[in-house]
């Protein structure tokens, strides 16, 4: 994906943040504080999707065979500008590029801490786009509402203003321990409960200046 500005073009590396939307985080409340886990996260607790994931709007979502269906969690995408490492909190939006739209597709699965790679990093289960917003063409990004349709229909919608750790915040806090390099996309947002989705079936993700992505959901072959 390319666009008007820099760093002009993606790099391919996407991490996602699971847990920092209020909703996830209710969702998992009565078992967070059993073990193994004995208690909410106190850090980010992020995920990775690889450049096997990575797909565009209009490309298809394929079902694995013997699965009936997949999650769907919309979120937005951070595309960073410049090198970001122990950035600070006030200002975090300086080493921000733009905004994207994520659609990140799992295998569904109980396990939100330790999620399985087998289950987040299949083919072409992290389509984005279908554009990248420059930073000040979206006014205030922590009000941003995101909204999934499913065949048209509306499946979900969730705001930005129940995130957990606005993202000023998670930004400082994911390159306090790590450094993301301009093209890199830190993907915030994903409220529950996932929509699932079909064969046969069309999901979209919208979200105010930033496009529709959609994509088409297929079997997979045996």
């Amino acid at each position: 994906m390319t666009f008007d500005f820099a760093p002009f073009v993606l790099s391919g590396r996407v991490y996602g943040s699971l847990l920092n939307h209020r909703t996830a985080l209710v969702a998992v409340e009565s078992v967070a504080h059993k073990p193994p886990y004995n208690g909410l996260p106190r850090a980010p607790v992020l995920f990775i999707k690889p450049r096997n994931t990575l797909s565009v709007s209009g490309s298809p979502i394929e079902v694995p065979a013997g699965l009936q269906e997949l999650e769907v969690a919309a979120m937005l995408g951070l595309v960073i500008g410049i090198t970001a490492c122990r950035v600070s909190e006030a200002r975090a939006h300086e080493y921000i590029a733009g905004y994207t739209l994520v659609n990140d597709v799992s295998v569904p699965q109980p396990n939100y801490y330790r999620p399985s790679v087998r289950y987040k990093a299949r083919d072409g289960f992290c389509p984005m786009g279908p554009r990248v917003a420059a930073r000040d063409s979206i006014g205030v990004p922590d009000a941003l509402t995101l909204r999934t349709f499913i065949d048209g229909s509306l499946a979900q919608e969730a705001s930005m203003s129940q995130l957990v750790r606005p993202i000023a915040r998670l930004l400082a806090d994911v390159t306090e321990f790590m450094t993301l390099a301009p093209g890199d996309v830190l993907a915030v947002a994903a409220a529950a409960p996932a929509p699932r989705i079909r064969a046969g079936q069309t999901v979209s993700i919208e979200g105010d200046g930033l496009g529709t992505l959609a994509n088409p959901v297929v079997a997979g072959s045996e």
